[in-house]
């Protein structure tokens, strides 16, 4: 199992580690609700080195990203990240990634820790303009630092005016006498707060200081298992569960982030196509009427327990206190407020289709 610079420091905060992506990360500390609530009323911290870095550089730089991905990179102004995701020339999703446009010719992708080597090799594969790749991966530390209070947390630490960077932008400053470390607003928990990118020799003294920081506000670390409820509540889609190499962006609601106006990107046509005809499943949230917690792969049924489709997310959210998923069910099922069903332990529990996300913290 590979381990993130980190490992050492999780064992020492009591961590319940477990192998995920390959790697030993931390499931939860003083335990999942405890966590989720730090970060929606306060402010906690992730380990997410385990995700993957990858440059790309070069005049070309541009027209191999705009080409790989859905979304439209050239509206991006540097110091802008972009969500998006790699279409896979079959209609489906080879994983769901943050573009990052450093400088002109230079972009950073990252992508998740699971599909690190499947999307090297997919990128690679699309490189037929000589574009300057290289995976970071395996150099770069990443801290997710989130909550309501991780602007006056983190902003202790550094000389940038943490409050001037708007959602999804990001810059390159000083955090705790370190220099060149990547400052980003960005996150996956709905809550506000920032990502930072940096080398993996300083985690230690990063961590250190950004603990100490966060000590007046009750700052806590946080494992994947909040990390987890956190993403479900806002309606966050996770690869391997809500998308796949068998679930199209349109399939997924991820139109927003599929451009057409953007020439010919990998899967353009077809998906095209699957926009201006509909398909015949979504991937929609729900909320348990009825006691209960949905869990991945539970069948979804109609009132006479006909399968109309597949939970691929749910949880017990701890804001809501009900039980929260998301799943793909037939088209004629999807709209707001139609009852479903969740076949749990061999019962048929009502649910409905509700909007996502399903609550508003900001």
């Amino acid at each position: 199992m590979k381990i993130t610079a980190f490992n050492q420091l999780h064992k020492k905060a009591g961590a319940k580690m477990v192998e995920f992506a390959g790697f030993e990360m931390p499931i939860e500390y003083s335990g999942i609700r405890d966590e989720h609530m730090t970060v929606r009323e306060g402010v906690g911290v992730f380990d997410v080195s385990h995700m993957g870095e990858f440059w790309v550089k070069g005049p070309q730089a541009l027209e191999l990203v705009q080409r790989i991905t859905t979304n439209d990179v050239a509206a991006l102004e540097i110091g802008q990240a972009q969500y998006s995701c790699f279409p896979n020339g079959k209609g489906g999703i080879v994983d769901d990634l943050l573009v990052y446009y450093y400088s002109p010719e230079k972009y950073m992708l990252v992508v998740n820790a699971a599909n690190i080597e499947k999307d090297w090799n997919w990128v690679v594969s699309q490189n037929i303009n000589g574009v300057e790749l290289e995976n970071a991966s395996d150099d770069i530390s990443q801290l997710a630092i989130q909550g309501p209070k991780a602007l006056a947390t983190l902003q202790k630490l550094t000389s940038v005016d943490l409050s001037s960077l708007r959602y999804y932008t990001f810059t390159t400053g000083d955090v705790a006498g370190i220099e060149q470390v990547i400052i980003s607003a960005t996150g996956y928990t709905g809550s506000g707060g920032f990502e930072i990118y940096f080398r993996n020799e300083y985690a230690e003294k990063i961590w250190d200081a950004v603990f100490e920081a966060g000590r007046e506000f009750g700052i806590k670390p946080v494992g994947l298992g909040a990390r987890d409820t956190l993403r479900l509540e806002m309606g966050y889609c996770l690869y391997g569960n809500d998308i796949d190499d068998t679930t199209s962006p349109i399939e997924a609601g991820l139109g927003w982030i599929t451009k057409f106006n953007v020439p010919q990107f990998v899967d353009r046509d077809l998906l095209w196509m699957q926009k201006q005809e509909g398909v015949s499943r979504k991937l929609k949230g729900f909320e348990m009427i009825d006691k209960g917690i949905p869990r991945h792969d539970y069948e979804l049924t109609d009132k006479d327990g006909i399968v109309i489709g597949r939970v691929t997310s749910g949880t017990m959210s701890p804001v809501l206190n009900k039980g929260i998923g998301m799943g793909y069910v037939a088209r004629e099922y999807a709209a707001n407020g139609t009852e479903i069903f969740v076949k749990i332990r061999n019962k048929l529990l009502k649910a409905k289709i509700v909007k996502m996300p399903f609550i508003n913290p900001e």
